[in-house]
């Protein structure tokens, strides 16, 4: 027990305080009894099938460019610390360009390779698109034209070739890397299995209010680049992956009411699309 929470004995946590709450769960920053400083998550049930598959990706990766994983119940995480200062705060005083090349590194570091097998859990690229494949289904039937549609043909196309299959963070965006103690860690990983390409698509959405970099076709082109040789994949699977999950995101937002948030993700998909156009 601390203050108004109550965790394991065995956890020996003396003191707790929330730092954020957010749509996965309450996150508190905590001091054990040996002095160590560590980070609780109580998740919510809402998306406990999410977080608990991510919890299983952090285990199998034993901290390896990612956050360690101490312990954990049906619905407390206790997880090692990550530092203070996330990619975005760095990307402010570093410039774009930096930040990227740091999420290339630490990229590379979560994805070397494994001896373990990796969690039954982890959830397919098929799986992962479905809200995806069920927006363009009700568009079909509506007979609305719309880029959900090419998206959607894009993503079947993308999922039944996948190359580099392995374990992916999922959600990788310049809030959910971080600097500390150990350097640049991932946190919050979503916990999927699939083609490699998918798990920096994402970070061409982000950050998320900064307009003038999401849809700057230069940018794109150049993320893209970066990827590509990170990944030594073609810099058209890394556009195709990116204008797939941009309209994937828009059919998230789409489902929850949220007209806003799906036009401004539409619109990072459309610079997407104009950049793979061209490439």
């Amino acid at each position: 027990m601390a203050g108004s929470f109550s965790f394991p004995d065995d956890w020996r946590i003396e003191t707790a305080r929330q730092i954020a709450d957010t749509v996965v769960g309450t996150v508190l920053e905590v001091t054990r009894a040996g002095g160590e400083i560590d980070i609780v998550k109580i998740l919510k049930p809402k998306v406990l099938e999410d977080s608990l598959r991510g919890a299983d990706f952090m285990a199998w990766r034993d901290g390896v460019g990612c956050i360690r994983l101490i312990a954990r119940t049906d619905e407390l995480l206790l997880m090692e610390h990550a530092g203070k200062v996330t990619l975005r705060e760095h990307m402010e005083t570093h410039g774009d360009r930096d930040a990227t090349r740091i999420a290339a590194e630490v990229l590379t570091e979560y994805h070397r390779p494994f001896d373990m097998a990796p969690p039954a859990s982890l959830m397919p690229l098929s799986r992962y698109f479905q809200s995806l494949f069920e927006k363009t289904e009700a568009d079909r039937r509506d007979g609305v034209a719309s880029p959900f549609i090419e998206a959607a043909e894009l993503a079947e196309m993308l999922i039944a070739d996948q190359r580099d299959i392995k374990p992916l963070h999922g959600d990788l965006h310049h809030e959910n890397i971080m600097l500390g103690p150990r350097g640049w860690l991932i946190i919050d990983p979503a916990g999927l299995i699939g083609d490699a390409a998918l798990d920096v698509a994402n970070m061409f959405s982000n950050p998320l209010d900064r307009f003038d970099l999401t849809r700057d076709e230069e940018r794109i082109a150049s993320m893209a680049g970066v990827f590509a040789e990170t990944l030594g994949r073609d810099v058209r699977t890394i556009l195709r992956y990116a204008f797939a999950y941009g309209c994937l995101s828009a059919a998230w937002h789409d489902e929850d009411g949220n007209a806003k948030d799906r036009d401004d993700e539409l619109a990072v998909a459309a610079a997407v699309h104009s950049v793979l156009r061209q490439a």
